[in-house]
């Protein structure tokens, strides 16, 4: 589940549209977060958004997985892989991390009740 630097500062650098994110290593990949809100992982160089039922659709209509995070297990994360040619238009990629945003902060606020 390892990141490369150069994929992190390539995704950090195509997020600066959407704003400051901050990475943070863990367990082999790593954790982007805003405003001290995680709403993106990157593992074995690919990025994931959150997601919840608002924005779900839209990966499921891309065909993104979501993201495993044991391998040959059945456990998956509400986070779904970001399609390359987002990843690769910056303007894109904002908008996909608004949606991600919103659907963290979203669920950070369902687990405070």
């Amino acid at each position: 589940m390892a990141v490369s630097e150069a994929y992190l500062r390539y995704v950090v650098d195509q997020l600066a549209v959407f704003g400051p994110v901050a990475p943070r290593r863990m367990f082999g990949g790593a954790g982007l977060y805003r405003n001290g809100t995680m709403f993106a992982l990157i593992a074995d160089d690919v990025l994931y958004f959150k997601v919840d039922d608002s924005n779900r659709q839209d990966y499921e209509t891309m065909d993104s997985e979501p993201f495993r995070p044991y391998a040959g297990k059945t456990t998956v994360m509400s986070y779904y892989e970001v399609p390359a040619d987002i990843v690769e238009n910056r303007d894109e990629l904002a908008a996909w991390a608004i949606g991600a945003y919103a659907a963290a902060l979203r669920t950070r606020r369902g687990k405070k009740r």
